[in-house]
């Protein structure tokens, strides 16, 4: 009965060793990917930059420029895609 006893103490010890470097390895796993999460520039402009000048087309093939859509209160632009494109 003894060795069976001494058998199942050093099962107990291995398997908190393999928790244990289990633990560890998810820890520097974290780590490592919070330090390689660099996050990318903006794109676009920040906010009170004025926008360069531009002229597109618009849906009745007028050219809009950011000076011909320019109101009293400036010009908000808004870019969306509809999922049917």
């Amino acid at each position: 009965m003894v060795p069976a006893i001494a058998e199942s103490k050093r099962v107990k010890r291995v398997d908190k060793g393999v928790a244990i470097l289990f633990l560890f390895g998810c820890l520097a796993f974290a780590n490592a990917q919070e330090a390689s999460s660099n996050k990318p520039d903006p794109i676009g402009l920040q906010i009170g930059n004025k926008a360069p000048a531009f002229t597109l087309r618009d849906q009745f093939d007028r050219g809009q420029s950011n000076e011909t859509l320019k109101g009293s209160n400036g010009t908000v632009l808004l870019f969306f895609r509809s999922a049917d494109w």
